[in-house]
Parts: structure tokens; sequence; C-alpha cells
């Protein structure tokens, strides 16, 4: 049977760029309700109308994918293998590279540890999240560097570790946006670097890709990986974007169902390097969701804009409130997205954290944001102790559906917890 005849186009047909459960309503102390303030995007973005539209379409079809003859599984594998096109599209990868479906960035990092070949040298830095600082441990040669004063230091810092590896494969893994500070990174100066000294670019760009467009072409990296979750398709999906060959050479990350061709007294595996790392039935769904994001995050400059003007907002407000201190690699000027750390003088992360919801109805983030080396470097601890007392910092976090009601709820409900 033809697909070509399927009656329903599994893309939602006109994306509106609304999120699921804006201002939904959240009970505070004294009984009252008010309309949520979701400033926890970089933890998990909320669900974008489309993609909601996009998993619901897809439903009435859902079926196994890869195995089966009937009309169901037929759209549902269609779907799924149209997916990894959406994907590359939307990173600018080549049509060449390999999109490997996985549970999220952590997943994704892990999977490229694995397919690296053995005595590669790794460089990366410890501003790193913990998803792309640690993988790298089991059987590389991992060069960690200190988080840079400046970009340019980055730059330097990577060309040193880089020339002075020895003989063999290599990667440089860095992520293009902090999730701790938002600061966007040079990837495309560290990939120059790379390039020069024959190694490979790894980009974690889970922060980046919610908030600008991502080309992979044009800046020159192999593998990207990123997380449906933070990219308004919060359905448990994710993906390693890049070059095939290691994939393709490497023994599969998961062993079962879908990564052999041939089982018997001895085993063969599959030659696609995307079915080769997908044993087992994928999240079907998840994926469904993240193509549907891809597809409806098109017109970037009006949501740069937007985001760029709350962004100034909040920056100006938290910079007049007596005691609260926010937390920067690059200072002031250096660009970056939606994300904004900072500690309250004298109080627990967490308890401000659990004040600002209870009272208020404003969820922001409360901890180490799985990077200890480089939030103790933002805090100037060798061993947690800090401002707060705990080694821990806030985090307020946004994206589409932020409206400068939200912020200003923030700056006022902060001015009074920090007297």
């Amino acid at each position: 049977m033809s697909l070509a005849s399927a009656p329903i186009d599994l893309a939602p047909s006109a994306p509106s760029l609304r999120v699921v459960g804006a201002d939904v309503p959240v009970p505070v102390a004294g009984g009252g309700m008010v309309p949520y303030a979701n400033l926890d995007y970089a933890a998990s973005a909320p669900c974008l109308e489309p993609v909601r539209e996009a998993v619901d379409a897809a439903l009435p079809y859902y079926s196994s994918v890869h195995r089966g003859a009937g009309y169901a599984s037929q759209v549902t594998t269609d779907r799924y293998e149209r997916a990894r096109d959406t994907v590359r599209a939307f990173v600018g990868a080549w049509r060449r590279d390999a999109v490997v479906f996985t549970r999220n960035t952590t997943d994704a990092m892990n999977l490229l540890a694995h397919v690296l070949p053995h005595g590669t040298t790794v460089v990366v830095f410890e501003s790193e999240h913990h998803a792309s600082l640690l993988p790298w441990q089991r059987g590389h040669r991992v060069v960690r560097l200190p988080a840079p004063a400046s970009p340019a230091e980055a730059v330097a810092a990577a060309a040193a570790a880089l020339s002075s590896a020895p003989a063999g494969p290599r990667l440089l893994v860095v992520t293009a946006a902090s999730n701790v500070t938002g600061e966007l990174w040079p990837v495309a100066e560290l990939a120059r670097v790379a390039r020069d000294h024959g190694a490979r670019v790894a980009v974690d760009a889970a922060q980046t890709v919610p908030h600008r467009p991502f080309d992979m072409g044009a800046l020159d990296v192999d593998y990207v990986a990123f997380s449906g979750h933070k990219l308004y398709a919060p359905f448990g999906a994710g993906c390693l974007v890049g070059r095939a060959d290691w994939l393709r050479a490497a023994e599969p990350y998961l062993l079962g169902g879908g990564a052999t061709t041939s089982v018997g007294e001895h085993v063969t595996w599959s030659t696609d390097p995307q079915q080769r790392h997908e044993a087992g039935t994928p999240n079907v769904l998840g994926v469904v969701a993240l193509a549907a994001a891809c597809e409806a995050l098109t017109d970037w400059a009006p949501l740069i804009t937007e985001e760029e003007r709350l962004l100034g907002r909040l920056r100006a407000g938290l910079a007049t409130i007596p005691g609260v201190r926010e937390l920067s690699l690059w200072g002031g000027p250096s660009p970056r997205v939606g994300i904004v750390s900072f500690v309250v003088e004298g109080r627990r992360s967490r308890d401000v954290a659990v004040e600002l919801s209870d009272k208020y109805g404003i969820g922001v983030r409360d901890g180490k944001f799985c990077a200890h080396p480089f939030l103790r470097r933002l805090l100037g601890t060798g061993s947690g102790d800090c401002d707060t007392g705990d080694g821990t910092a806030l985090r307020a976090s946004f994206g589409i559906g932020t409206t400068d009601q939200h912020i200003d709820r923030l700056l006022t409900a902060l001015r009074r917890l920090a007297r």
C-alpha cells in the first residue's frame, strides 16, 4: 500500500508558537491561586501547541516501526524515518550524516563516547554540563581544561591542548551555550582550531537549539547532541547527529533486536549506523514530538528579539536588588540566551526557590545545575561554601510564552525576599 494515499498529514497544519499550560493556575500560601510563572525552561521547556497537535495526529496510527507490514506500522515507520531528515535540516547537517535517536543529550554524549576509537584524546572544558564532561572517562585520554576567562582564552587553550596531544584520534567537546550562565561559546572559532590540529568537534547544543538556529555545516562541526525536552517537545527523545564512520565501526551501543542483520552462531550487526545503535523499540512519539518542534521553530528573528528584550529586563532588574549577584563567566556584555543564574546573599538557594513557589507561584531552578566544577568556579569556592552557605545558586530561564509580567513578578518577589 502506498503511503502517498495516507488520509492524514501527521505534521501540524498551521504552527502556532504557543505553549501548553501557559499561565495555568497554581496554589500559593494562604489558599489563593495565581497564574504560574514558569521560569525553569532550561531544565525542561513546556510543550509547544504544534508539538501536541503532531502527537495527537500520530496516536491513531501508532504502531511498531521497521517490523510490521500493516498500514499503521507503515505510517509510523515512515513518520519515524522522515523525522531524521527533519532533524538533519534543523541543525544544518549533511545528508550523509547519521541521526541516531536517543533518550536525551546525556544518552547521546554517552553514545558518542562509546563509539570513539580506542585511545582518542578528548579535550573538554570543566565548565561543561556533566553530560559533556563525564562520559569520556572510560578508555580515553581526557584533557580537562579550566573554565576560560574569555572566549579568546578558550580558543587559545583548546589550541594548546590539541597541539600537545599524542598522535591518534582527537575530539574537542564544547557547549554552544552554558546551561548555567546562558553565555554563547565561540563554536566556529573552536572548530577552526580543531581542524588545524586534525581534531573532530562535538557540540552540546541542548541549551542552544531552543533559542537560536544551529548550522553544523556553517560552523564546521562533526557532531551535535540535543534533547527534545528542552526544545518544547517533552516526550523523552534526543539525538546524536554527525559523521557516520565512527558509529558504523563501533560495537552497537545496545545489544538487541533491530541492531542485527543475522543471529546464529555468529552475530552480524547492521551496517546502518542508525539501526546499529537503536536496538529495541524506540520512543516513536518522542521522535514525532522532536521532529514537530524542529518543524515549528523556523522564524527565528522575532523569537530572538523578544528573548533578548526579556533578558535585558531581567538582568537590569537583578542588578538593582541589593544582595543579589548574577553569575557570569565572561562579564556583562557577552552574548547569551535566556538563562540567568544568581545568588541571594545570606539565603540558601533552596529556601529562596521554595518561597518563590509557595508564596508567588514562580518556578525557578536551584542547585548546582549538573555543572559542579563550573559552579564552584563562578562562586569562587573550592569545596562548596559560598554566599548562600551551601555551594548552590538559583537559575531563571525562559523562552516562548514568557512575558514581561513573569519577569516583573520574579523581580518583585526577589526584592521582598532579599530584604
